[in-house]
């Protein structure tokens, strides 16, 4: 990767949720998914901090989907991956892959062996 393109951890866990999520990927869906994969609390100014800022690098478009066909029903922003977000997210992974190759995590629980 060249430089301005490497990810931050949450920026990874923000691709990851687009790419899992695809067309259902908007604020409330994303943050939800990496809460759930993840553990960690992410507050919903942090979810669409970092897709804006995913956007300005071209990793991530917006859509706007019609309103909800209910009384008041509004329209929600999704957000997906370009090609260029899937192979940095691609090339985030494998560089994570080949720095933690080896090394013993013991993440089959505590006291178990890698």
């Amino acid at each position: 990767m060249t430089k301005g393109t490497y990810l931050g951890e949450f920026e990874i866990y923000v691709l990851a949720a687009l790419e899992r999520l695809g067309e259902e990927a908007y604020g409330v869906t994303v943050r939800g998914e990496i809460e759930e994969r993840s553990g960690r609390m992410a507050s919903l100014g942090a979810v669409y901090t970092t897709l804006e800022r995913l956007a300005e690098k071209g990793f991530v478009t917006f859509w706007v989907s019609e309103p909800l066909p209910v009384p008041g029903g509004r329209s929600k922003k999704h957000a997906r991956l370009t090609p260029a977000g899937r192979r940095a997210l691609r090339e985030s992974a494998r560089a994570l892959e080949r720095m933690l190759g080896g090394v013993r995590l013991g993440l089959r629980g505590e006291g178990g062996r890698a």
